[in-house]
């Protein structure tokens, strides 16, 4: 996307976010199918399935971001950074009510090997997964944040390098830390 489209985004966001139906519905025809494959990719990650998939994720995104007024956007990477911070309050939410339906019967522990390599985490790694993301979060929040785009948002590092405005080695760098920090914090229990 090119400056002028880029400007052209954050001009239709914020008038969407002022009120402009028209405005806020094409911002969202510029970002949709991109909203759809970030959800797509990570889907893989978080378990998509029947009733969590990247169409409902996508909708949901929409619900939270495009029908708040007065929210204002710096650029298209805050937007794209916003929007992953609701694909994992979504995906966490569902995790959630996935496992009081279920009341954990069925899970298995998931050694610390496993974690962030795996192709498919179940509800209750996600959640552990959350709940040491927020814990990263105070140490480094930079960290939990290129943690938050790659893993939720499904974001290349070129990608997460020019939402936060970082060098492509230096969110390499963090992720890679972050990932062998949760990979030890949601370790076995046994340890």
């Amino acid at each position: 996307m090119s400056t002028g489209e880029s400007d052209d985004l954050t001009v239709l966001l914020n008038r969407g976010s002022a009120g402009d139906r028209d405005a806020a519905s094409r911002a969202f025809e510029q970002v949709y199918q991109r909203l759809k494959s970030i959800a797509y990719q990570s889907g893989g990650q978080w378990g998509e399935n029947g009733t969590l998939n990247s169409t409902s994720v996508v909708h949901e995104v929409y619900g939270r971001l495009f029908t708040r007024q007065g929210v204002p956007w710096s650029d298209r990477g805050h937007f794209f950074a916003v929007a992953a911070k609701a694909m994992r309050h979504i995906v966490i939410d569902h995790a959630r009510a996935n496992l009081a339906q279920k009341r954990g019967g069925g899970w298995t522990r998931v050694h610390s090997d496993e974690v962030m390599d795996s192709d498919v985490l179940d509800p209750l790694t996600l959640l552990m997964l959350d709940d040491a993301l927020t814990e990263l979060a105070e140490i480094s929040p930079r960290q939990a944040r290129i943690t938050e785009l790659r893993f939720f948002a499904g974001l290349s590092v070129t990608e997460v390098a020019a939402v936060i405005g970082k060098s492509e080695r230096t969110v390499e760098l963090d992720w890679r830390t972050a990932r062998a920090w949760l990979r030890a914090r949601i370790g076995d229990d046994d340890e």
